[in-house]
């Protein structure tokens, strides 16, 4: 399934393809991640041992560094994992994010393919007149960093509606929702103390749409998945 992800997106970044081409590629490519993440969750369901709740700490460190929590925090979100903030020194700041192995594997895949589609896009728009480049900027990664979230948050819930039901007869919605409430109790019982922080906002400035634009255009799921607990830097 991955091995065909890669491929579809390999043809979505050719430079001869047309955008409309590339949309096709990508669409089928963001599909086919879904529906691998919810085929596991599936099989887990008959049989525990082959997708399994875990941990792990993604190191975020560089510049934009909120930016980057915010981005992790939303793709966690959409994939049905659940996170905390801590260790924050030095420029550097410890994300310790619960969920599914497979789950937890996807997040890292995505997290580290659209960091760098982020920074690449954005470091390309140029302010309106006046307008401050901080400005311009951190607008513009607002609105990527929520168009993300919803694009993802719709991807997953097509491939829930279209799974076919479990061995069990349950339904994908039941088996992710009984996931979700294991995760959280994980999260809960390590951190009973724990607040909700705010989430990204609509920023002023020009960049907002632009940052839209580019993530409707983004690629999700073309970096392999490298070691679990790693320094994300830019």
């Amino acid at each position: 399934m991955l091995a065909k992800v890669r491929a579809l997106l390999a043809k979505a970044e050719d430079p001869a393809a047309t955008p409309e081409e590339a949309e096709t590629y990508f669409a089928k490519a963001a599909a086919l991640m879904a529906k691998h993440g919810i085929e596991r969750a599936m099989l887990a369901d008959a049989d525990p041992s082959l997708d399994r709740p875990g941990d792990r700490v993604i190191v975020v460190e560089g510049n934009y560094a909120n930016d980057r929590i915010y981005l992790l925090g939303y793709i966690a979100d959409a994939l049905n994992c659940h996170g905390i903030t801590k260790d924050k020194s030095r420029g550097r700041t410890e994300v310790h994010l619960f969920g599914y192995e497979s789950d937890l594997d996807r997040v890292e895949l995505l997290f580290t393919s659209l960091l760098l589609q982020m920074f690449n896009g954005v470091r390309q728009g140029r302010p309106a007149f006046g307008e401050k480049l901080i400005t311009y900027r951190k607008s513009w990664i607002a609105g990527f960093i929520l168009t993300i979230h919803k694009r993802l948050q719709e991807i997953e819930d097509r491939a829930r509606h279209e799974a076919p039901a479990a061995a069990s007869g349950r339904s994908a919605e039941l088996v992710v929702a009984d996931r979700k409430t294991v995760v959280l109790a994980r999260f809960n019982a390590a951190y009973p103390d724990a607040r909700s922080a705010g989430g990204q906002t609509k920023r002023r400035g020009t960049g907002y749409a632009a940052g839209q634009d580019a993530a409707k255009r983004a690629d999700l799921g073309q970096t392999r998945v490298g070691q679990r607990r790693r320094a994300l830097t830019g």
